[in-house]
């Protein structure tokens, strides 16, 4: 009897624990749903948040009818990235904090081609390991008169890009402080200036090769950046032979 008595026990037990194991399992997939549908959910709130302004989604609605075209806002880097990585927090899900944009993949999300970046109240390009990027200042310009015939456009839109990483590596160093291309300065930073148009050459190697006139729009109080683009010549992917 005692045996009987035992071996209940035992297994009652071990059904307990069985039964616990599987309560603690089912609780961990429920929690890990709350964190999906909470990420999803931020994720939401964070378009939101770096969406422009609906008065200058109104102003450029025209604009942005005709293909190839966007409305993007950025967030400085130094406050929503480098700030909260710095402070061990995340304001954003968003990889890059919303500093980042990519013409060709339309999204914020670093890694993913990025092509511009906000820094500082400077914009810049070309800034990941051997990815290669040109900048330069039309000045107060209207963007719609921008096309790759523009005599600025066509010296960057012909330019010959390096496809070999000693190279790139060299004229990206020379684009730092600035160089020039057939007259016109170029460098692969500059200050983000309310009203003036820009062309960007951005290549992202084994990725896309884009070259895109914009222009900033509006500055607001948080220092983001509302800008205007529209894509001019997307080239073949553009490949880059590395050192063995």
């Amino acid at each position: 009897m005692k045996k009987i008595y035992k071996s209940a026990v035992t297994l009652s037990t071990l059904l307990l624990a069985s039964l616990t194991v599987f309560a603690q399992t089912q609780s961990r997939d429920d929690v890990l749903k709350q964190i999906e549908a909470k990420r999803a959910e931020l994720s939401k709130l964070e378009d939101t948040y770096l969406a422009p302004s609906e008065e200058d989604r109104t102003t450029y609605a025209a604009f942005l009818r005709a293909p190839d075209t966007g409305l993007i806002r950025l967030l400085p880097r130094e406050k929503f990235d480098e700030n909260a990585i710095r402070d061990g927090k995340k304001s954003l899900v968003v990889r890059g904090g919303g500093a980042y944009y990519s013409f060709s993949r339309l999204t914020h999300e670093y890694g993913r081609g990025s092509d511009i970046e906000l820094y500082d109240g400077q914009l810049s390009t070309g800034f990941a390991g051997a990815d290669y990027g040109i900048l330069t200042n039309l000045g107060d310009v209207p963007l719609e008169s921008i096309t790759v015939e523009n005599s600025s456009a066509n010296v960057l839109a012909a330019h010959n890009v390096p496809n070999e990483e000693p190279q790139a590596r060299v004229e990206q160093r020379l684009l730092q402080t600035g160089a020039e291309l057939e007259g016109i300065k170029v460098k692969n930073r500059l200050p983000a200036r309310l009203n003036s148009t820009y062309l960007v050459r951005s290549v992202n190697y084994e990725q896309a090769d884009v070259l895109v006139a914009f222009r900033v729009v509006r500055i607001d109080s948080d220092d983001s950046v509302t800008i205007l683009w529209k894509l001019l010549k997307k080239y073949p992917t553009p490949r880059l032979a590395r050192n063995n």
